[in-house]
């Protein structure tokens, strides 16, 4: 078979597969329009033999990158016994382990796994109105919760209503009722919407989703200090930013702040399905059995994974190394924002920055251009191009993204300057 004749081939199995979900699937998503077929460190490779620089690890998942050997063994030992899935009636190995480490690094005392991120954020609302129900022996109920402006805490009903953009909340009301958002890392506001009716605060301390925005030491001091007085709690979802992505465990601990309780999902499995809600013994203490639980959450292979996930971060020091290569590609992408007028501002900690253009389409534009120049990246929050790299990422990876987003910059601004070319050359004008 020629080349020519082997690449129409891989063509048309892109095209199977887009007709395949186009006739059984829910039209969710916007697809990219590539076959993924197989990954490697911090490379993807697509059916026609392309590879990809991964600068977004599957939305912040891929902790570890693809096919790391740690993972693989762990994946192979835990399936060899043939205990992949026996419910929360049994106890297995790793359920334990993998609490007491979340417990050690993040300052809390109890853990319970969840499959996803918008699961633990339901389970943290949950815990949120029972602690206050059981505290409140007088006056009238706390059950109110206060969220951010562009926050992001998942799409199932309580997570949803927690989130602030609207596309995401109207096509479903009516919602949880008593979510109110506080405009973004403003104290006063806070101040203003706070009262006695307040169970809980819910923040990513750092968002996602929202843009790539850092919430303040100033504005998690006033939420700690806001919720210790009046007994409400303080969640810290850290689903994206957590688990070592920012260049500490979790991005709460830049501030000193120690929340009451913290979701987790994302990088925690290197792939498998896997999240967790954390907290104080004082909150725990409300729940009994039979007030919460899952099917599927905290199995033993995805435990087992994150365990070994738990033990290669500490092990290989990827918290001080996404600490370096934070503050590397964020020096290459503010040397971007010097050169090209359409970025406006360069956000974000560690391994989790956002680059803010001043336009959509042109977000839009660049995403897609640097996919096409082999390195993968998204636009979020309508203007942003969010980076979210495996954790071994190199200074050479860094090298060769920022090259990729130099390069889908300057091909938008060459297509805005077409025209107005164009019109010169009709007019006369030297073009």
């Amino acid at each position: 078979m020629t080349a020519a004749a082997a690449t129409a081939v891989k063509k048309s199995a892109l095209a199977s597969v887009q007709a395949a979900e186009q006739h059984v699937l829910l039209p969710t998503y916007d697809r990219y329009k590539v076959l993924l077929r197989r990954g490697k460190g911090v490379w993807l490779y697509d059916a026609e033999g392309k590879k990809y620089l991964d600068f977004l690890s599957g939305i912040g998942v891929n902790a570890l990158g693809y096919a790391h050997p740690a993972v693989v063994k762990a994946i192979r030992k835990q399936t060899a016994t043939g205990l992949l899935h026996i419910s929360n009636l049994f106890f297995h190995d790793f359920q334990a382990e993998l609490a007491e480490k979340l417990a050690k690094i993040s300052g809390m005392e109890r853990a319970f796994f969840t499959n996803s991120g918008t699961e633990a954020v339901e389970g943290a609302l949950k815990l949120a109105r029972a602690y206050a129900k059981a505290k409140t022996k007088t006056g009238k109920p706390k059950w109110r919760v206060l969220a951010l402006e562009n926050s992001f805490h998942g799409r199932t009903m309580g997570a949803v209503a927690t989130t602030w953009t609207k596309k995401y909340r109207e096509p479903f009301g009516p919602l949880m009722p008593g979510v109110e958002f506080v405009k973004f890392d403003d104290v006063a506001d806070l101040e203003k919407k706070f009262d006695a009716s307040v169970c809980a605060i819910l923040l990513e301390p750092l968002q996602g989703e929202g843009g790539i925005h850092l919430v303040s030491p100033a504005f998690l001091k006033k939420a700690r200090a806001l919720t210790q007085k009046s007994g409400a709690l303080l969640i810290a979802d850290e689903i994206q930013c957590g688990m070592g992505r920012t260049g500490k465990w979790f991005a709460y601990q830049w501030s000193g702040v120690k929340p009451d309780v913290v979701t987790l999902a994302k990088p925690i499995a290197g792939g498998l399905p896997l999240g967790a809600i954390l907290c104080t013994q004082t909150v725990a203490d409300v729940i009994h059995p039979g007030m919460h639980g899952t099917t599927f959450g905290g199995g033993p292979l995805a435990c087992a994974v994150a365990v070994t996930v738990l033990d290669v971060i500490e092990k290989q020091h990827l918290l001080a190394h996404n600490a370096e290569l934070g503050a590397y590609m964020r020096g290459k992408l503010e040397a971007l924002a010097a050169r090209h007028a359409v970025v406006k501002e360069v956000r974000g900690k560690g391994l989790m920055m956002g680059v803010e253009l001043r336009d959509a389409e042109a977000a839009k534009f660049v995403a897609k251009a640097m996919l096409d120049n082999g390195v993968v990246a998204n636009r979020t929050h309508e203007v942003v191009i969010r980076l979210l790299p495996p954790f071994i990422v190199e200074k050479k990876h860094v090298d060769i993204m920022a090259k990729a987003f130099d390069k889908a910059l300057s091909q938008w601004e060459s297509q805005q300057q077409s025209p107005k070319k164009s019109a010169a050359k009709s007019r006369g004008g030297k073009g």
